[in-house]
């Protein structure tokens, strides 16, 4: 075992604490989770031809075995176990419109049911537009706003935003950046580590100019 792991076991107060659920792929039983849950929670022994005549009736197009696959897969079944922080990271920075229907309401329940994380997922969306509308004019309110909430992680991060001011506000306001050259600095990058203790200078010239 690696010293990370022997670390996580190590941290964690019971067995319990290490159950995930498992990853699933979009599947067109999705859209009647909600109908399937209700049902299986009023009458558990129902026959899966009747859920799938129900759900047929609403626009369902899928087969009966993928109907019988998700319901053995307990995907019907309310999700009991928190999802992993960096799963919730995930769910957190992306959009609300790009995630399932089920994941949504999940990320949304478990925001509403704690002050802070209410908070956090503002702040995250709030960084989110900043972000990608280029909304950096005024950097100093929003980070002042983000000092006064009880998250002492944002805090340090804010800190380090402001510890280089006008590199962030330059990266949010001015339509130019370094992006290309970075993209450049990375091929050459991986041309050198490929043929690294195996050709020239020479050789690595040539195919950098190749490369362009």
């Amino acid at each position: 075992m690696s010293l990370n792991t022997v670390k996580r076991y190590a941290r964690i107060p019971s067995a319990e604490d290490l159950r995930r659920p498992p990853p699933y792929r979009h599947s067109m039983v999705d859209p009647y989770r909600d109908h399937l849950r209700a049902r299986l929670t009023r009458q558990p022994d129902v026959p899966v031809t009747h859920l799938l005549a129900e759900i047929r009736a609403p626009g369902y197009s899928g087969s009966a075995n993928l109907l019988v696959r998700h319901l053995t897969q307990g995907r019907a079944e309310p999700e009991r176990v928190p999802p992993s922080p960096r799963r919730l990271v995930t769910r957190l920075t992306s959009k609300p419109e790009n995630l399932p229907a089920h994941h949504r309401r999940h990320l949304d329940d478990l925001i509403t049911g704690c002050p802070p994380m209410t908070t956090l997922a503002q702040r995250v969306r709030e960084f989110a537009a900043t972000l990608t509308r280029r909304r950096g004019r005024d950097p100093d309110a929003r980070t002042d706003a983000v000092l006064a909430d009880d998250l002492p992680a944002l805090h340090r991060f804010v800190h380090g935003l402001r510890k280089d001011n006008e590199a962030v506000l330059a990266g949010l306001t001015l339509p130019h950046g370094n992006d290309p050259t970075e993209g450049v600095v990375n091929k050459i990058t991986l041309l050198k580590r490929q043929t690294h203790g195996r050709a020239s200078s020479a050789l690595l010239r040539k195919r950098i100019l190749l490369n362009q």
